[in-house]
């Protein structure tokens, strides 16, 4: 078996690709796998550490509002297009696989070319729109969401829910208390800053660190968008973690997340109580889901001042029973086994 797998840009295109990487090689240790990604995306460290070889292609992004961007980015699809079908035409993949994001277009424009199978994954609520380019070429469609089924082609769409690395899953609190530098008797909160959407939040967090340091102990990770602040107790800043993210998620009383749903579903799967911050777009309908259904506590990020943010934290870890109802109703939120569901069709073709 060989496959392609395609996303960047953001990590939230990343994660549930590198979730079905983790369920085939556990199947078939040697099957084969390439990684088409963006030239300058956040992905390239992860990808680096699975030890996936990865080649980088131009790609383009379509804004809905005027920018001279929007001249430029269709010959950096086509210059990607063309790189995908060399590449294609050398690995011979079986299949290319995909979650969105707007490299996977010119990658899955070649292999609709040459003839390829093609999976993509949708998971977030509202389908985006390099999966509603890439859907009428695709050979199967798995989505996250009951809901998305009315989105796409039904013959070739399934619910799969979104899968999960399994290396976030392992995590024990003591551990992360000793590798983080932490205390038993105060609560701890993880802040994930994301990726393309960690400068706002990550200046949210900093404009309430004092105020927050007076309640709780916080493990930031930065996504590389924050300025360092000074060294104060119980405060641990990292750009992103790897090894030790399993251990953050176990010691967290409390997750601060933007609402991308690779870092949902990771939530979802460990039981984890969170306060969601999304970005103002597709995020604020993904957070809408989870708050509708009692599984997350929210916050916009519009007027969202640091006295506000530190008082809705101090309110949640003071409410032993709601965090007991976030954690319990956000591990319904989803169908589990998302990534052994999707290997599965990829086998069975």
């Amino acid at each position: 078996m060989k496959i392609i797998l395609s996303g960047g840009g953001t990590l939230g295109s990343v994660s549930p690709l590198l979730a079905i990487f983790e369920e085939i090689k556990t199947r078939q240790p040697k099957a084969e796998f390439l990684w088409l990604g963006t030239r300058f995306g956040p992905e390239s460290k992860l990808i680096a550490g699975c030890q996936i070889p990865l080649k980088k292609i131009f790609s383009g992004k379509w804004r809905r509002y005027f920018s001279l961007y929007n001249f430029i980015d269709p010959l950096l699809v086509i210059f990607g297009f063309f790189q995908s079908l060399r590449i294609i035409l050398k690995f011979k993949p079986d299949w290319v696989v995909s979650a969105g994001g707007f490299v996977a277009v010119p990658a899955a424009f070649a292999a609709k070319v040459l003839n390829k199978k093609i999976l993509i994954h949708q998971q977030d609520v509202l389908p985006g729109l390099a999966n509603r380019i890439i859907a009428p070429w695709a050979k199967a469609i798995t989505v996250s969401f009951e809901k998305s089924l009315n989105d796409f082609p039904r013959g070739k769409t399934i619910l799969t829910g979104n899968p999960v690395r399994p290396d976030v899953l392992g995590g024990a609190k003591g551990e992360g208390l000793r590798a983080f530098g932490l205390q038993s008797d105060r609560p701890i909160v993880l802040v994930i800053g994301g990726g393309t959407g960690a400068l706002d939040l990550n200046k949210l967090v900093l404009a309430a660190l004092d105020e927050l340091l007076g309640f709780c102990q916080i493990i930031h990770l930065t996504g590389g968008k924050a300025k360092a602040a000074a060294a104060l107790p119980g405060y641990r800043p990292f750009e992103f973690l790897t090894d030790q993210l399993k251990n953050a998620y176990a010691a967290a009383d409390l997750v601060v997340s933007r609402a991308g749903l690779g870092t949902l579903t990771e939530l979802a799967v460990l039981k984890k109580p969170v306060l969601v911050i999304p970005l103002p777009g597709h995020q604020e309908n993904n957070a809408l889901e989870f708050f509708k259904k009692n599984a997350a506590a929210l916050l916009f990020q519009k007027d969202l001042a640091a006295q506000k943010f530190a008082g809705a934290v101090k309110i949640l870890l003071s409410d032993k029973a709601e965090l007991e109802n976030l954690s319990r109703n956000i591990a319904k939120i989803m169908p589990e086994g998302a990534a052994a569901k999707i290997t599965d069709l990829i086998y069975a073709d």
